[in-house]
């Protein structure tokens, strides 16, 4: 009996894709032509509205900052009512509230048609600087905002600088003296006792309280830290003690005698 013949395999005859003419997928001279013409209505409308008074500033809205502050922002951008929004050069804007001494950044947004919002972030009072008879209130960054009275704003404490440091309202105070002690006043600026003054000697910067006693914090470093321990340890102090010392965190000392310190 004869056996069967096997089937010989027949490969699959392979698929031929079609190609298409690249010009299918070009967009045709008439298309060009309305994108192009779009594109110069879009432009022209742009330009006339930036010339025209359709989004022309009408009202500004500052956000941020004392009642006194916002006045002072309002009052800078006052010549930029009329600006048309689409026109308005924001980089200059912000310069120009930036230059304000009360005001430490400052970004804006166009709430069309006709409304500038701002928004400032604005400088934090912590002293007075007195310089004989002169006075200035000084910002937690060490910036002069403003002169005052040398009898104003009694809560804050008073910093004495040399009649040869040159103050400038908007400026910044020296970075190696009363700046150094501005920053310290501000982390200072929840301390329980009221801080009349501040001082940055030779052995380091010191704080004398309302009721006398004075404060002695070493270098102007860690300042967080030794302001929590002197909160703890000026519970348990005696009547009449002078000083506590607690420029060495680990170890505070506290004295009678205003003069000597355990560290001297």
């Amino acid at each position: 009996m004869a056996r069967p013949r096997a089937r010989e395999a027949v490969a699959p005859a392979p698929r031929v894709r079609k190609r298409w003419p690249a010009r299918r997928f070009l967009p045709s001279p008439r298309s060009v032509a309305v994108g192009f013409g779009l594109l110069a209505i879009g432009a022209g409308v742009y330009g006339a509205a930036r010339e025209t008074s359709a989004f022309a500033i009408g009202r500004v809205e500052v956000d941020g900052g004392s009642a006194r502050v916002r006045a002072e922002v309002r009052r800078v951008v006052a010549p930029l009512r009329g600006t048309s929004l689409l026109a308005l050069d924001g980089s200059a804007l912000v310069r120009r509230v930036d230059t304000l001494p009360t005001v430490v950044t400052a970004s804006y947004d166009r709430a069309f048609p006709h409304t500038l919002r701002i928004e400032i972030t604005p400088e934090h009072r912590v002293a007075v600087v007195r310089q004989g008879a002169k006075a200035w209130l000084v910002s937690a960054r060490g910036r002069v905002m403003a002169a005052v009275p040398h009898d104003a704003a009694r809560s804050l404490p008073r910093i004495w600088i040399p009649r040869t440091t040159p103050v400038t309202i908007g400026g910044y105070l020296p970075a190696n003296h009363a700046a150094a002690i501005a920053r310290a006043l501000a982390l200072a600026s929840r301390f329980p006792a009221h801080i009349a003054l501040a001082q940055l000697r030779r052995d380091g910067l010191r704080f004398r309280l309302r009721d006398g006693l004075e404060l002695r914090l070493g270098a102007p470093t860690d300042i967080r830290l030794k302001l929590a321990i002197a909160r703890l340890a000026i519970r348990r102090l005696p009547a009449g003690t002078a000083y506590l010392d607690v420029s060495v965190p680990g170890r505070p000392v506290a004295g009678n005698n205003p003069q000597l310190s355990g560290r001297d």
